[in-house]
């Protein structure tokens, strides 16, 4: 034989054997089928009896309808299951968000407190912001917190509340208004202290003793002298404190004159600054700067001490304008940080 007729040989019994096994397959499905159909089919006979003596109640039922009402009834207690669960779950949840709700609103009563007060103090800063700016003749004004924006503004706070928008809201754009327009001015006030602050430092408003200690114990004017006990006009302003206490620059200059008097001033310093200033300094243990020197306001130019003519440690200091004494108060005043204390004590 050869081997093609062989191999279809061979061929034929497996395609016989296949077709058989199949076959065979079909018959065990098909008779499994019909013995389930068979079964499914069987009807029982269902028979409620009640104790009285009414009528029997009894009902046919087959395998498949019981098997449909296990498999509803397993369905309904699965669904009650989930249903359960999730509804625990929701209980929880909405017992966490209720409590997180009522923090939020306790904290939402607390910002409301906390606006209101910010919005009496805005008025309150929009209020001494307007009289500072008239004090200072500057233009222009922080205005109120109600009246930001103009009417336009009133409409659109009006027009918001009706679509249901927090008055907490509208009061903080208010504010948010007011900051913009106070930023103007307050540059402006800045402005005006810078230029303000440069005049100052050639101006002598420097308390002219270190820390701004000291106590004034002879003013301009009248004074008795406590070497002769006769009444004479006093230059200047006598401030007491110890030995060694260092001296100031009452404000930016050069110094025109450096000498001693010992009958007099004794040790002394004369500083020229701008506008026809001058400003002496006496009576110090120590001078620190010569003629020709550029001071700068707060330099220290010496020590405090009690040369020349002085009963104890003392600065005596004076201000010229031109060639007329002034009061140096009338100077020293402007800074506005100086502690005066005064006592009937003449140390020159």
């Amino acid at each position: 034989m050869s081997p093609l007729n062989h191999y279809k040989k061979i061929e034929n019994q497996l395609v016989d054997d296949v077709s058989r096994r199949l076959h065979l397959l079909v018959n065990a499905v098909s008779a499994f089928v019909r013995k389930v159909m068979v079964l499914g089919r069987q009807r029982f006979t269902v028979m409620l009896i009640p104790h009285s003596e009414r009528k029997i109640f009894n009902f046919r039922i087959s395998v498949f309808s019981m098997v449909f009402v296990g498999l509803l009834f397993v369905g309904i207690l699965l669904t009650f299951f989930i249903f359960t669960t999730n509804f625990t779950g929701m209980s929880q949840l909405l017992s966490s968000k209720s409590k997180n709700l009522d923090q939020t609103q306790a904290n939402l009563e607390v910002l409301r407190d906390q606006i209101n007060d910010l919005d009496r103090v805005s008025k309150v800063f929009a209020t001494s912001l307007t009289k500072t700016m008239g004090v200072l003749g500057l233009e222009g004004s922080a205005g109120s917190t109600e009246s930001i924006g103009g009417d336009l503004s009133s409409v659109q706070r009006v027009q918001e509340q009706d679509r249901g928008t927090l008055q907490e809201q509208s009061d903080l754009q208010s504010l948010t208004n007011l900051m913009s327009r106070s930023v103007g001015s307050l540059e402006k006030i800045t402005s005006l202290y810078k230029s303000h602050s440069k005049l100052l430092v050639e101006l002598p408003t420097l308390w002219p003793v270190a820390g701004g200690v000291g106590r004034i114990t002879t003013y301009f004017g009248p004074a008795i002298n406590p070497f002769t006990h006769e009444m004479y006009l006093h230059l200047g302003v006598d401030i007491a404190y110890a030995f060694g206490t260092p001296i100031l620059a009452a404000a930016d200059g050069k110094v025109v004159e450096r000498g001693y008097e010992a009958l007099g001033y004794g040790n002394y310093v004369v500083i020229r600054h701008r506008y026809g200033f001058y400003t002496k300094y006496a009576h110090m243990e120590k001078v620190y700067v010569k003629e020709g020197d550029v001071v700068k306001q707060g330099q220290m130019i010496g020590r405090m001490g009690s040369t020349g003519l002085s009963t104890g440690p003392h600065l005596h200091f004076e201000v010229h304008l031109g060639s007329e004494v002034v009061d140096p108060m009338r100077y020293l005043d402007i800074s506005g940080d100086n502690t005066l204390l005064p006592t009937s004590q003449s140390l020159d």
